[in-house]
Formats: C-alpha cells, structure tokens, sequence
C-alpha cells in the first residue's frame, strides 16, 4: 500500500509506516496544485497531514481511499468531498491533549508574571522591578473552561494542582459529569466569563461553535481578567476581543489568532497583539517531542488497521445513523453466488442497501446475512428473495 506524507512526520512514524509494509513517500513540503499532481501521479491510497489544506481536487484525482490528520483538528481537509467520494478521514485525537494544556498554562503564568514584556526589557537593558513585581498568583483563582474534551480534561488536573477552583461549560458536559470531574458546571459560555478570573477556551471549530466567543462572552468578564485560547482562532470573534482589552482591560494570551501564517516561517501582521496586555506565542500548543512522537505512534496505528480491514480507527466522516429503515435478514447456506442473488432481488425491487454483514457459522456451512435497507421491501420481495437460490433458507424483515 502506497502511502504519501505530505508535511512533516516523525523519524519513528516513517520507520513504523515502512516496517507495517507501507511504500512511503516522504515530501513534506507538497501542498496546492504540487500536491494534487503528486497524488495523481503516484496512486497513493493514504494521504497524512498536518496542517496542509486538503482539498476536493486533490481527493479526487487520485486513488486515495484513506486520509490521515496527524493531529486532532480536521478542517483543513473537505470533509464533505471526502464523504462523497467514499474516502475515510481519520485523526488522532487527544495525543497532544497534555502539551496543550502545559501551554495554557504557560501563556496564563506569563500573562499574570509579566514574562514576555519582563523578558524584552531585559533584553534591551532595562531593569522594572516595580512594574513587574505587579502579579495576583494563580492560587485561589477560579479558573473558566469552554470545552471539557481531552485537553480540557488535562487542564482540569492542573489547575487542581495550582489550587484553582474550576468553572465549565461544553455541548456535551452536565452537572453529574462535571461531578466526576470536579468541577462546577455553567449553563452557558457566558455563565462561565462572569464567574471565572481566567477564560481557556480548548473547543474543536464546528458550525455551532464558530464565532461563539463574542461580545456577549466578553461583556460578562470581570475587568482584567486573563483571556487564553488554544484552541482554533475561528472560534473567538477578535474585534469583540480587541474592544475588551481596549475597554475592559481584558489581557490576552493566544497561541492561534486571526491572519496567522500558513508556513513555518514568515512575517505577521496581526494587529491584536499591537494591543498592550496581549502575548502569544506561534501555534505551537501540539509542539512538543513527547506530543509529536505519541500522534506519529497513532498514526501509525490507524494505517496499520487500515491495512489489514480496509476501515480505520478513528474515523470523522462517516455517517452517525445510517438512513436504513428496515433490517433484511437473510439466513442461507455458505455458497458461492447467494449473497449475489439477493443483492440482484433488491435491486430490481428498486430497495438500496445501505450496510452489510455476513455472519458466518461454526464450519462455514451456513450463514445470516443482516442487511439495513432503505425501506421495507414488499412481501413479493421478500418472497423473491427466499426463492431466488436454492441455498436460502430463509428471509425476514424487521423495522429499524
């Protein structure tokens, strides 16, 4: 299996790729029109990336089946291509949880220490004592979460640590889980700003979480509060950020912002951080050797079952319910052409089958076809179905 890495992968993932009987191509700078005729060219079955854009011309002209994001973010790849082209999207998911969180809480001690501003004085010879001895302490401070995944999870642990009291909010989180996590839960983002003296936001972009810290979350912060985001830039509305640090002395410490360099290296021009109280630092939350060598280990782990079932672990774009209506259960012997007998009923009864499972016995000599339908097939099918090879034994529907 011919499998493409198209940014860059760890030393120990390639080994891993090659011993799992992978032909790896390695050429981690290919993206846009380069990218698109390596594939092409190449016949790759497996694309992985990481940051590079993924797009419905690239998953078309090819023979890709599986796509793989060595990280946990999937909207640099066309989700909607990839599902109408039958190509599985897999990621990996909570492998760089802890080195998120280790930056959460840097970017948050720097805000409240003065290490970046502290730091650049040193540099240029001036001595602040006064100034920079100006800090509140982490301790006792209650500390607000937008999202309680993995990586919120992790920040739960080290705030327990630094003896902060925890506030949170996600789609998914209630009050009996936010028992088990021990933390207080919030109704709403905004519910979580106006009780919290430090705001993380650590939620995966959606369409219902685009944007969904604004003006109304910003409003309800208390003046000088800390403001920290990990997360996704899209999830934040920056001009409602840049009025609270004007008007509400909201500092800010971001790790993702708006206008951010698609490349390893560049120039900025993020006007955000001309604003006094903000710092950040360079999307490098999932930057860390133990963070990169456990996502190149898992991505591994997901070409291998690939491999060997042709279905992947961790799979994004498949459908969580099938549109089937009915269940066609078809018990029949073991032979060669029954299964084709039946598909040909449903298909001149004008029924599509939308999953399949052949369920063989204890010397594969009969088996149980369960097949999920998209609508109840007629009595006369059904019939034609039991009829249709010598070798049904019977047939029946239930309604899903």
């Amino acid at each position: 299996m011919k499998v493409l890495v198209a940014d860059k992968l760890e030393d120990s993932g390639r080994r891993g790729l090659a011993e799992a009987g992978c032909d790896v191509l390695y050429q981690p700078d290919l993206n846009g029109d380069a990218l698109a005729k390596v594939l092409a060219d190449s016949g790759a079955e497996v694309l992985i990336v990481r940051s590079t854009q993924v797009t419905r011309p690239m998953l078309a002209g090819g023979r890709l089946s599986l796509v793989v994001r060595a990280g946990a973010g999937t909207n640099t790849i066309d989700l909607k291509a990839a599902s109408e082209l039958g190509i599985q999207v897999a990621n990996c998911p909570g492998k760089n949880a802890i080195a998120v969180a280790e930056l959460a809480f840097g970017l948050m001690l720097a805000l409240d220490r003065h290490l970046v501003d502290g730091a650049s004085d040193l540099r240029s010879g001036k001595w602040n004592k006064k100034v920079y001895s100006n800090a509140k302490g982490l301790y006792g401070r209650t500390l607000g979460l937008l999202g309680t995944g993995r990586i919120g999870q992790e920040m739960i642990v080290r705030a327990r640590a630094f003896g902060m009291p925890v506030i949170a909010w996600s789609r998914s989180l209630d009050a009996s889980r936010a028992a088990e996590l021990g933390v207080f839960h919030a109704a709403s983002p905004t519910e979580v700003a106006a009780r919290c003296d430090i705001l993380s936001v650590h939620l995966a972009l959606a369409s219902d979480t685009r944007g969904i810290v604004g003006d109304g979350v910003f409003a309800s912060m208390r003046p000088g509060a800390f403001f920290v985001n990990t997360s996704r830039a899209e999830v934040v509305d920056e001009a409602a950020l840049e009025r609270a640090v004007r008007e509400r002395g909201v500092r800010a410490g971001l790790d993702v912002f708006v206008g951010e360099p698609e490349g390893g290296t560049g120039s900025v021009d993020a006007p955000i951080f001309s604003l006094p109280g903000v710092i950040g630092s360079h999307h490098v939350g999932a930057s860390t050797d133990q963070a990169q060598e456990a996502t190149a280990a898992e991505t591994v782990r997901i070409v291998r079952m690939y491999r060997a079932s042709r279905r992947a672990p961790n799979v994004v774009n498949l459908a969580q319910k099938s549109p089937a209506t009915h269940l066609l259960v078809v018990r029949h012997l073991d032979r060669v052409g029954v299964l084709a007998a039946v598909f040909d009923c449903l298909k001149r009864a004008g029924v599509n089958v939308q999953e399949t499972e052949n369920l063989v016995f204890e010397g594969a000599q009969a088996a149980v076809a369960r097949i999920h339908v998209d609508h109840a097939p007629s009595e006369a099918d059904i019939e034609a179905v039991r009829t249709s090879s010598p070798h049904v034994l019977d047939a029946s529907v239930v309604a899903l």
